[in-house]
């Protein structure tokens, strides 16, 4: 009856929770009832969290673990991306997620010719997920990649948007991973600089766009950030504007190579983690919603391991922890 109040608690809000077990299962049990078992079994999932972490960071790096071995035929990514949660006395935070994926390379039909082209998809997305700093989340995505086979993967590539927490991580579990922002907030940022040298919704905008968009895909991006910062003198009002846009473009153009790894099969987006928050969100931000710390804590661990079609391991975890 535990397992199940828990993982039902994992998709549905704990009222909700006791009614299915009350009207499926004919278990009389209290809403207070069901929340006060996921207290108790999400704090021993927690606990096995916090031991995968401890074992993924004593662990060799890849370098040394598959020195002179034949690595497998499967490309794998990571995608890092941040949901607002409204916690109780400390307003909206962010929940970092990220996604651990595999790479499948299949005909897929173009949204714009309709033709069929081979395309990069994510597969078999596995999920976590922290409330705080970036510190915990990346050793909780690095301990999730090396339980996926990481270090043994063809080639890798992590994927996220411009914020800077994300390539640190990258930089420090993931640094000889390929790496890319997303196209879809590249495009957003270059949207936004056709904005302010075109104004917006003309027709100066969007034509000035549609000719950046494909300078962006086929890897100029630098060229775009030289473009923007040369056109400031012309903009005073906007100058600061302008160059704000030009170094997203100039600080990531080397993560903006998206022709080659569209060629190289591998994705350009990140709609798998975008997902990932989408999924987290209806289970945390319902209308009214507002959670303790401990709250959310307790049941990220188990969400997760919904969402990532594993909480049956989860719940074998934490029922016969390792012993001391």
């Amino acid at each position: 009856m535990a397992k199940q109040a828990v993982w039902l608690s994992g998709l549905v809000d704990f009222e909700q929770a006791a009614g299915i077990l009350e009207t499926v299962g004919q278990i009389p049990i209290s809403a207070s009832s069901v929340w006060r078992r996921v207290a108790e079994w999400g704090e021993r999932c927690q606990a096995v969290e916090a031991a995968q972490r401890a074992m993924a960071a004593v662990l060799p790096a890849r370098s040394e673990i598959v020195a002179g071995e034949v690595r497998g035929a499967q490309d794998m990514g990571v995608a890092m991306d941040g949901a607002m949660v409204n916690v109780r006395q400390e307003g909206w935070k962010e929940l970092k997620v990220g996604c651990v994926f595999e790479v499948e390379v299949r005909p897929t039909r173009d949204p714009q010719t309709s033709d069929r082209v081979d395309l990069a998809h994510a597969v078999h997305n596995s999920y976590v997920a922290h409330l705080g700093g970036p510190e915990v989340f990346g050793q909780a995505l690095w301990a999730e990649a090396r339980r996926r086979d990481w270090t043994r993967a063809r080639d890798t590539i992590a994927l996220g948007d411009g914020a800077a927490w994300v390539w640190n991580l990258v930089g420090e579990h993931f640094y000889d991973s390929r790496q890319a922002v997303d196209w879809y907030h590249a495009t957003q940022h270059l949207a936004s600089a056709a904005k302010l040298l075109q104004g917006e919704g003309t027709p100066a905008a969007r034509q000035w766009f549609r000719e950046q968009e494909n300078l962006l895909f086929q890897g100029h991006a630098r060229r775009i950030g030289g473009h923007l910062r040369q056109a400031t003198p012309v903009h005073p009002d906007r100058a600061e504007d302008l160059r704000r846009e030009a170094g997203y473009f100039e600080d990531h153009h080397r993560r903006m190579q998206y022709l080659e790894l569209r060629e190289d099969g591998f994705p350009i987006g990140s709609g798998m983690v975008e997902s990932g928050c989408k999924q987290f969100r209806e289970r945390f931000t319902g209308a009214d919603m507002r959670w303790s710390r401990p709250g959310v804590e307790h049941l990220l661990p188990v969400r997760a391991a919904i969402m990532s079609r594993r909480f049956n391991d989860l719940w074998l975890a934490a029922y016969r922890p390792p012993p001391n």
